[in-house]
C-alpha cells in the first residue's frame, strides 16, 4: 500500500494495490473517491484530511469491504511525512 499526502492540494492518496489505469471512481460521502481496475478497489483518495480522516475513511472501507485501520495507518504515515511517498506493508491479522 502506498499513500502520498499532497500539502499543497490538500489531498491524501492511498493506492491500495499497483495499477496501470483506472477505469472509474465513485465518491463517497462528500471528501472520498474510490477509484477502481478491473471492477476492485484500487486507490482511495481524501479531500481535506485536516478536517478529519478517521469517518470518511471507515466509511470508504465499509462500503467497499477494504481494511479501515490500514487506511488509516497509511493516512496517517503519509501525512506525518507530506509530499513524499509512503509505502506500507501490512500482514494478515495474526490468529488469536
Amino acid at each position: 500500500m502506498k499513500a502520498d499526502y499532497d500539502s499543497e492540494a490538500n489531498a491524501l492518496s492511498i493506492d491500495l494495490v499497483d495499477a496501470r489505469s483506472w477505469e472509474g471512481s465513485e465518491g463517497v460521502g462528500e471528501r472520498v473517491n474510490v477509484s477502481f481496475a478491473d471492477d476492485k478497489p484500487v486507490n482511495v483518495e481524501l479531500l481535506y484530511p485536516d478536517l478529519g480522516l478517521e469517518q470518511p475513511l471507515r466509511e470508504a472501507a465499509d462500503r467497499y469491504e477494504l481494511d479501515a485501520e490500514a487506511l488509516i495507518a497509511a493516512a496517517l504515515a503519509a501525512i506525518a511525512a507530506p509530499d513524499r511517498e509512503v509505502t506500507l506493508e501490512l500482514a494478515a491479522r495474526a490468529a488469536t
